[in-house]
C-alpha cells in the first residue's frame, strides 16, 4: 500500500491532502460518499491522521468526484474522531491548491473555485497575481444562530451562558471568562478542558436539527471567545476545540462563519463590515457578513472568510503487512 500526500497549513492548522492511493469511492451524494468512507475505509484515515505519520491534531482532505452541478471538486474532511461536514481552513488551502494544480482554469486577479463539501457548495475566491495563487476567501453555506443565551450548570465551572450557531457545522459559543480563562494568561490545556466539558454536556442534553439533512445535526465542538463580539475595531480572539478535543491552530473558518451569524443575529455587526479573528496561535482570518438569507425556518447569513495557506511538504507513505503500530495509534 502506498499513499501520497501534499501537506499545507492555514494559520498554523495542518491539512494533509491525499493525492493518490485511495480506492475508488462509489458514486452518490457527498453525504453518501462520506458515509461510505466512514464505514469501509476508516483504516486509511487512521493510517494518515494518527501516529506515526500524523498526530492527535492532524487534519486531512480527500478529494472525490463532485455530485453538485457546477462544482469543480468535492472534498471529504477527516480528523482524529471521524469526518466533519465543513472546514474553512481546508477550503482556503484547497482553493490555492486547485489553482496551483490546474484543477481550475487560472484567471487574474481572481480565480473562482467551486468546492462541494458535505454541508453544501462553498465558493472560494483565490487571488492570482503574476500567475501565482495567494490569499483565499470563501462564501460558505447559509449560517444561522440556532439557540441564544442558553444556560447550564457545568460541574467545576458553575453557571455557563452559551449560544449555538451553525457555520457549516454546529458550535457552542461561550465567553472564556466564565471559565476563569484569559487569552495570553491561561494554559491551552485549560481551554481544552473547559471547551470539552461544555461540548460533551451539550451533546448529551441539547438536541440539534438542520433543515437540509439530519447528518448535519451534530455538535462539532465549542468555541471559547474573548467576549469581543461587539465591534470595537480590534481583533477578537477565539479557540475552537472540536472532534475528540482537537485544537484548531487557526481561527477556524467554519467557526468564524458561525460567530458572524451569531453576531449578526444580535445586531453586533453590520452587513459588509469586516472583522478580524485571531486564533490561540496568533494567526488571523478576516470575516464579514456578505448578505442575509434563509435556512429553512432560520434567519441566516452568507459569510465571507479569508486567510492564507502555505505548503509545508510532500510525502509518500507505506505500511508493511506485519506493522501493527504502523496502522495508526494515538497516545492521547
Amino acid at each position: 500500500m502506498t499513499l501520497t500526500v501534499v501537506d499545507m497549513h492555514t494559520g498554523g492548522e495542518p491539512l494533509r491532502i491525499i493525492t493518490s492511493g485511495y480506492p475508488d469511492i462509489p458514486k452518490g451524494t457527498i453525504l453518501e460518499k462520506r458515509a461510505y468512507v466512514r464505514d469501509h475505509l476508516d483504516h486509511l484515515r487512521k493510517l494518515l491522521i494518527f501516529e506515526p505519520r500524523g498526530h492527535y491534531d492532524m487534519y486531512g482532505a480527500l478529494l472525490v468526484e463532485p455530485d453538485l452541478p457546477g462544482a469543480d471538486l468535492a472534498v471529504l474532511f477527516m480528523h482524529n474522531e471521524g469526518y466533519s461536514t465543513m472546514c474553512g481552513h481546508a477550503i482556503i488551502a484547497l482553493g490555492r491548491y486547485a489553482v496551483d494544480q490546474g484543477l481550475v482554469a487560472k484567471q487574474e486577479p481572481i480565480t473562482t473555485v467551486n468546492i462541494e463539501a458535505p454541508c453544501g457548495l462553498v465558493v472560494a475566491s483565490v487571488e492570482v497575481r503574476d500567475g501565482k495563487a495567494g490569499a483565499v476567501s470563501f462564501e460558505s453555506v447559509p449560517a444561522f444562530l440556532f439557540a441564544r443565551d442558553q444556560q447550564i450548570e457545568l460541574a467545576g465551572y458553575g453557571k455557563i451562558i452559551f449560544d449555538i450557531a451553525y457555520g457549516g457545522a454546529f458550535y457552542a459559543l461561550a465567553d472564556c471568562h466564565q471559565f476563569g480563562l484569559e487569552f495570553g494568561r491561561s494554559r491551552v490545556r485549560d481551554f481544552v478542558d473547559a471547551a470539552t466539558a461544555l461540548t460533551e454536556r451539550l451533546k448529551a442534553e441539547f438536541p440539534l436539527s438542520h433543515p437540509d439533512h439530519p447528518d448535519l445535526a451534530f455538535l462539532y465542538g465549542t468555541i471559547l471567545t474573548d467576549g469581543g463580539d461587539a465591534f470595537s475595531g480590534e481583533a477578537t480572539k477565539n479557540v475552537c476545540v472540536f472532534a475528540d478535543a482537537e485544537v484548531d491552530r487557526s481561527p477556524t473558518g467554519s467557526g468564524v462563519t458561525a460567530r458572524l451569524a451569531a453576531m449578526c443575529a444580535r445586531g453586533e455587526i453590520e452587513i459588509g463590515r469586516e472583522r478580524t479573528f485571531e486564533s490561540i496561535a496568533g494567526s488571523r482570518f478576516s470575516g464579514a457578513v456578505a448578505r442575509t438569507t434563509k435556512a429553512g425556518p432560520h434567519k441566516a447569513v452568507i459569510a465571507r472568510v479569508g486567510g492564507r495557506a502555505y505548503y509545508s511538504g510532500r510525502a509518500e507513505f507505506t505500511v508493511e503487512p506485519d506493522d501493527e503500530l504502523g496502522r495508526g495509534f494515538l497516545l492521547r
